[in-house]
């Protein structure tokens, strides 16, 4: 199965997605005067304190909705942001160029800050390696992942702008390329982007959850990210590598539907945002770099210069990359979906639960395990397929199968079901390794709260590194789910604010 953007996810489910994302909702009414709907990537969540000092000095209430960049832009490119948000903020407007039906939708792109990626190392380990942080290239950073000296983590690239920024740098850099990246380039830079990924030890959909999985597990040297993200991580030497970095500009854009009176407020906005006063607040909160050259980049910034690497000249390109980087380059994923069928879900919740689990079909990468544990009072059934390269169907037929046939009966036995799943998974192995929880409802037999937190304290370290991702769907409880993602180093996702469709779409990041 080949993952490409153009058919990532349709606008309804990125709809949906979207809705389970933000902080504050969105609606198709105009906001009021003063009001900005705006869609923006998600790591400008850390930007609040400084859109709080904006409304103060302008008057202008900026209601954000956060998601992944590039769908961000699919949404955009199907007409979905229509009538929902007044402008964009987007790590990149390099996507925008790639997707013509994107770019005409907006106007007025002004970038307020930038932020390059960067390789954050823990800083024992560039003292072990012996290297000179303002020296370093992309290629001693692959031979050290090649020798095992590093592993490292970074964003799923499918959804994440600094986890593609990543992939055009470290592609651009091992190809030798001399301009924007073609496809005899990503060709040629395959063998040595196998062996780079293999070191890769971590994926997220946030970069806030990479970091949080950084700090707990330990076991990680280095991150790949945005320079802003690591410079907020202690203990991290930050690099910049010496053959060059792609670097996001966050242009902030007004839709290209919106009134006149809308857009007066959005220049307004952007010119607080790119005042002095401003530009010093954010270097200073967020380690990002000021885009007004009168204002100097907060203390601890290296200002020494950087070649900037070329985003893709064409979509076929990046698509490319893209889809070399799911389905061959990166390690395999393996997934246990521990499916809540118990009598509960009867009817519509059950229908529904069918309907996302057969549209997830079209997101599995090739060379991916997928196994469907769907329980009642206790497991029904384990299923296990794969997505063979050689035959993709096979694997996707046989998962859709298996979930036509799943039957709502019994009572909820959470916990049980849990350990059965990482009983199956063992140690996780050399692959991306996840739980999935879907319940509708409480735990009301089998194992209890506290003899599960007990089971998972005995699991060995590498099990322990298996994380749970929960989805709050009915009448389940947060606080029982919230618990569960804690203890497992994974995250709660809502399917009640947004929908079940969405909530598992959102998950693909972290798998």
């Amino acid at each position: 199965m080949r993952r490409v953007i153009a058919l990532a996810a349709t606008a309804a489910a990125l709809l949906s997605a979207c809705t389970a994302a933000r902080d504050t909702p969105a609606d198709p009414a105009s906001a009021a005067p003063g009001t900005l709907r705006v869609l923006a990537s998600s790591e400008l969540a850390d930007m609040t304190p400084v859109l709080d000092r904006v409304r103060e000095e302008t008057g202008i209430t900026v209601r954000p909705t956060y998601l992944g960049t590039l769908d961000a832009v699919d949404l955009l490119a199907k007409g979905g942001a229509e009538g929902h948000y007044d402008a964009v903020w987007l790590s990149s407007d390099d996507w925008l160029r790639l997707r013509p039906e994107a770019a005409k939708r907006v106007v007025s792109e002004t970038p307020i800050m930038s932020s390059p990626v960067a390789v954050g190392v823990r800083t024992e380990t560039v003292r072990a390696l012996g290297w000179s942080p303002a020296d370093v290239t992309w290629s001693q950073v692959e031979q050290s992942v090649r020798d095992g000296e590093i592993g490292y983590g970074m964003t799923d690239p499918a959804r994440s702008n600094s986890g593609f920024a990543t992939l055009v740098s470290v592609a651009s850099a091992l190809s030798g390329a001399q301009s924007a990246l073609t496809d005899a380039d990503v060709a040629k830079a395959t063998p040595r982007l196998k062996e780079f990924f293999a070191g890769q030890k971590l994926t997220s959909g946030s970069s806030g959850w990479l970091a949080a999985a950084y700090r707990r597990r330990g076991n990680v040297e280095a991150l790949l990210n945005y320079e802003s993200v690591l410079k907020g991580i202690p203990g991290l030497t930050v690099i910049r590598p010496k053959d060059g970095v792609v670097t996001a500009d966050y242009p902030l854009s007004s839709l290209a539907g919106t009134s006149a009176t809308t857009r007066e407020d959005v220049r307004r906005l952007t010119a607080a945002l790119r005042s002095a006063p401003i530009q010093r607040l954010i270097t200073e909160r967020t380690h990002r770099r000021p885009v007004v050259a009168s204002v100097p980049p907060a203390a601890g910034l290296d200002t020494a210069r950087r070649r900037e690497l070329p985003f893709p000249g064409s979509r076929s390109v990046a698509d490319g990359l893209l889809d070399a980087y799911e389905n061959e380059l990166r390690r395999p994923s393996r997934t246990v979906y521990v499916l809540d069928t118990s009598g509960s879900m009867r009817g519509e919740r059950i229908a529904r639960l069918k309907t996302a689990l057969t549209g997830l079909t079209g997101d599995f990468r090739e060379r991916e395990e997928v196994t469907l544990m769907p329980f009642g009072s206790g497991v029904k059934s384990v299923r296990t397929h794969v997505v063979e390269p050689a035959d993709p169907e096979r694997g996707l037929d046989g998962i859709r199968a298996d979930t036509r046939a799943l039957e709502a009966d019994g009572d909820t036995a959470i916990y049980t079901s849990l350990e059965a799943a990482y009983g199956h998974l063992g140690s996780g192995g050399d692959t991306f390794t996840s739980i999935v929880l879907m319940t509708d409802g409480e735990n009301t037999t089998g194992a209890r709260p506290a003899e599960f937190d007990a089971f998972y304290r005995g699991l060995d370290g590498r099990q322990r590194e298996i994380p749970v991702f929960p989805i709050l769907f009915g009448d389940s409880d947060r606080a029982e789910l919230t618990h569960i993602a804690d203890l497992t180093g994974g995250r709660l996702f809502d399917a009640r604010q947004g929908s079940l469709d969405g909530a598992f779409e959102e998950i693909r990041g972290y798998q």
